[in-house]
């Protein structure tokens, strides 16, 4: 070794101290050189401000294109849903975030079976991601499984409608619910604390779980622990949302303007806005965690169970059969040569392509 590299590692080195400090730092470079994945779902009726508060969180337009429908096509309407893709960038920092929309959601006369399309897409991506972990090409899945949902409440009513029980007792099992009355600029604040109250006991007498923020660690400083406390106090966050930039006492804003004034909605007096904001971001790794670790675990065991089961049958072997008793190995023994073949066609195609640019 030459006496420069020496030199070069001897320099590193400080009694009992091994390196391995540096680890976070490691899983820091891995994590933005990677980039992230998010995908939230935005539930609600036609009209509450869903798609402005979505472009106004993540200041970008996810629905250039969007046609309003009429109050015709309204009537005839039936819940859909609409998933925007779009890559935010920030100080290199890549986010791949997916919204997911639910149009046509509370606005039939009739909305008894208004949720069942939303609870089949979330289960749906489960789905999609169990196959794709159970698959071959495992390096490359795309993780679309609903990580959060705003689940919108109208600011007119005097707490939650029946269809809003019925359907977040439905959701709470499969993903993370965030409730948010919506336009609150309709309210005073006497109102909104009143309607947050009713919100809250609600919730509570149906026995509906709602994402929990994290608790802190007794080490985590005062700060921290703080903006945690105002943000479990803040729910159900109080939000309205704007795109327009206004001028108020020479300085941009971003707001809606009123005969009786400005509301700011990055004005922590006026709305919830920025507190719903820290908490996505501050606790988006943490709602990724619960998602893998509690409702995709069990989806999971639940779909295992009930897809697969063992059963003794020869003296040789244990066949695994399905509910209707069928053998199940050979099908997928050749869902994975298919998936082979598959693979093998799109290399051969890729070095055929390297060739013809040779």
């Amino acid at each position: 070794m030459s006496s420069d590299t020496a030199k070069s590692f001897s320099s590193l080195e400080t009694p009992g101290y091994v390196g391995f400090a540096n680890l976070p730092n490691q899983v820091h470079r891995k994590s933005v050189k990677k980039g992230f994945e998010f995908t939230l779902m935005v539930v609600g009726e036609s009209g509450l401000g869903k798609s402005t508060l979505v472009n106004s969180l993540f200041l970008t337009d996810l629905y250039p294109e969007r046609l309003i429908p009429g109050a015709v096509e309204n009537q005839k309407q039936t819940v859909k849903l609409d998933a925007s893709t779009v890559e935010i960038e920030e100080r290199g920092v890549k986010l791949r975030l997916t919204v997911v929309d639910t149009p046509g959601y509370g606005d039939a006369i009739d909305n008894s079976d208004s949720f069942s399309a939303i609870l089949e897409y979330i289960d749906e991506q489960y789905e999609r991601f169990l196959r794709d972990e159970s698959g071959l090409n495992r390096r490359n899945i795309v993780d679309n499984r609903i990580h959060c949902c705003f689940y919108f409440i109208s600011p007119f009513g005097h707490g939650l409608k029946p269809l809003d029980i019925e359907f977040m007792k439905k959701l709470h099992s499969k993903v993370n619910i965030v409730p948010v009355i919506a336009k609150a600029d309709c309210l005073t604040k006497k109102e909104i604390l009143r309607l947050k109250c009713r919100i809250l006991q609600e919730i509570e007498e149906n026995g509906i779980k709602i994402y929990p923020l994290p608790d802190c660690d007794s080490d985590e400083d005062e700060e921290y622990k703080e903006q945690v406390r105002q943000l479990k106090e803040a729910v159900p966050f109080a939000v309205c949302g704007a795109t327009t930039l206004l001028e108020v006492k020479g300085r941009k804003v971003r707001g809606r303007l009123y005969p009786w004034g400005v509301v700011d909605i990055e004005n922590p007096e006026h709305c919830d806005f920025i507190k719903l904001r820290t908490m996505l971001i501050t606790h988006m790794q943490d709602l990724q965690e619960v998602t893998q670790e509690v409702h995709y675990e069990n989806y999971r065991s639940e779909r295992l169970a009930k897809g697969v089961k063992k059963t003794v049958t020869t003296k040789d072997d244990e066949a695994i059969t399905n509910g209707n008793g069928v053998v199940d190995k050979d099908r997928i023994l050749l869902e994975k040569d298919a998936e082979l073949r598959r693979m093998q066609e799109m290399l051969a195609q890729m070095q055929a392509k390297m060739q013809a640019q040779k």
